[in-house]
């Protein structure tokens, strides 16, 4: 009668534990007909308990699994649990939840199978609290948790209160008209223009008249007047993109702007007064053509009164993993889909990739992997060829942790340094003893080192 007693308060304790833990779980019989959902269960689908007990487990879920594939009936069938599936759910608003879900079978105290039991995580949760941690490092639409751009964004708004030239320097696909827009955002001109030109995209006769417009009859095509992009960001502001490309002959006309706030359009000879911020950017160093010869030392000390210097996404690879996530959820907006994120193995390779391309390289590599991914996570082989690697390593997890991201970020941190963790610490910016803490707390194996 005693043990009776205890095996009942064992299961009173095991039935609270269950009804209180955050994930989903339900059990169902051998029809697949619902015997038990815990609180998660019931406040993520919506449903009350009387609603769902009885009932097919296909009619409460409707997942994107239940008519193929299903999970509980691959557990049924071959006794293999399915771990961190990913599927979407619709709850009883007829709202798309996207899950992942554990199965494992459903024994009597005999050993005997009478059904399955299932766990579930709602990955839209999940996503909130990665929002949530990706908004401490995010300005204005900027993602990084770099020790330089976190001092960048320090200083932006400084900047952006002076109607000062701004020079901004990186390699291409860096951000640099994200800073530019920032820039403008942070400003009192923010209520105006913003215009943007590609100067190293038109040859200089045609980047003249883009910029200062032109009267009609000014040449043979012109049979109206037409704005230039000055008049058109008028008291905003104008953003010159690869300015390195344009000739010194052009250049001494941007210089007449810049000093003396005027300019004439093509074919008219009145003059026209410029209240305009200008914000330059190059991929190219000004500083290095200055001293060829290859670019104006005037103009240059013009639009270079404060630089900004984006460093390449391979000095900040601890950003990969928030641009990674920032990406998922743009392009699940935009194709209509429900990825979860990206397996451990894709991430380990997209964590050690150098990107020549930057940030536009990695947005367009998860762009490719959205086309060839129609469910479930991001895998290897939905990667690019030439970052496929000759053996992928099987994943069949949800999309990487936060702890797993950090693990994947210090471990090619060290690997860069030889596993010295002085210089991995110096290099990522946090205090040696700091990151031997991480170290141990995420339980990472290194080779042995002296510093």
């Amino acid at each position: 009668m005693q043990k009776a007693d205890e095996k009942e308060i064992l299961c009173r304790r095991l039935l609270t534990i269950v009804e209180n833990i955050s994930d989903g779980v339900f059990s169902v019989d051998l029809d697949f007909k619902i015997t038990y959902m815990n609180k998660a269960a019931r406040i993520i689908t919506g449903y009350k308990i009387q609603e769902a007990i009885g009932k097919p487990c296909k009619e409460i879920f409707r997942t994107t699994a239940c008519d193929s594939n299903c999970p509980l009936q691959i557990t049924l069938a071959t006794g293999n649990p399915v771990i961190n599936k990913p599927v979407c759910i619709k709850n009883k608003k007829d709202r798309r939840i996207p899950i992942s879900i554990s199965t494992a079978l459903l024994k009597d105290v005999d050993g005997k199978i009478i059904g399955g039991v299932e766990t579930f995580r709602d990955l839209d949760l999940a996503r909130k609290l990665q929002r949530d941690f990706e908004s401490r490092f995010k300005f204005e639409e900027i993602v990084s948790r770099n020790k330089e751009m976190q001092e960048l964004f320090a200083i932006l708004p400084i900047i952006a209160e002076s109607d000062s030239a701004v020079l901004i320097e990186g390699e291409s696909g860096t951000g640099k008209e994200l800073i530019a827009k920032a820039l403008h955002s942070l400003s009192r001109r923010n209520s105006e223009p913003f215009i943007s030109v590609n100067c190293g995209a038109l040859p200089d006769s045609l980047l003249e008249s883009e910029l200062f417009g032109y009267m009609a009859g000014a040449f043979t095509d012109a049979r109206k007047d037409k704005k230039g992009r000055f008049a058109l960001a008028e008291k905003g502001t104008l953003f010159l993109d690869e300015i390195g490309n344009i000739s010194q002959a052009m250049q001494v006309k941007l210089l007449r702007v810049l000093q003396e706030k005027e300019y004439e359009p093509l074919g008219s000879t009145n003059t026209i007064k410029a209240d305009v911020r200008i914000i330059t950017a190059t991929n190219a160093s000004l500083d290095k053509m200055v001293s060829e010869g290859k670019f104006r030392a005037d103009f240059f000390y013009r639009i270079n009164v404060v630089k900004v210097v984006l460093p390449p996404l391979r000095d900040r690879r601890e950003d990969i993993p928030l641009l990674i996530d920032h990406f998922v959820e743009q392009f699940n907006r935009l194709h209509r889909k429900d990825i979860p994120g990206v397996a451990h193995a894709a991430l380990e390779i997209l964590m050690t990739y150098d990107y020549p391309g930057n940030i536009r390289e990695l947005e367009n590599i998860i762009e490719h992997a959205f086309v060839l991914c129609s469910q479930g996570v991001i895998k290897p082989e939905h990667l690019p060829k030439h970052l496929q690697k000759k053996e992928s390593i099987p994943a069949v997890e949800i999309a990487t942790t936060m702890n797993e991201m950090e693990s994947l970020f210090l471990i090619a941190a060290l690997k860069r340094n030889n596993w010295s963790r002085k210089e991995t610490a110096k290099q990522i910016g946090v205090n040696p003893s700091t990151l031997y803490r991480k170290i141990k707390k995420l339980g990472l194996k290194i080779p042995n080192s002296e510093s």
